[in-house]
């Protein structure tokens, strides 16, 4: 059995799949609706196709995207 298999057929190890699973897709959803939002095209497309665990969406959301401020 192979290191992988063994981790994913334990209780623990199916746990820390879907954790990380679920942690990754909440970001990409956050980022993503981020990216339509201000019409990034080339972002979004890098969002949707990298799966980085979340590391790049999180960068994208609080160093990329920042808003800039309007004039009023």
């Amino acid at each position: 059995m192979d290191p992988f298999e063994a981790l994913v057929t334990s209780s623990l190890g199916l746990g820390v799949v879907v954790v990380v699973a679920l942690w990754s897709a909440v970001w990409k959803l956050f980022a993503l609706y981020r990216a339509g939002s201000l019409r990034q095209k080339g972002w979004f497309v890098a969002l949707f196709f990298l799966n980085t665990v979340g590391i790049l969406e999180i960068v994208y959301l609080f160093v990329v995207s920042k808003k800039s401020p309007t004039t009023e």
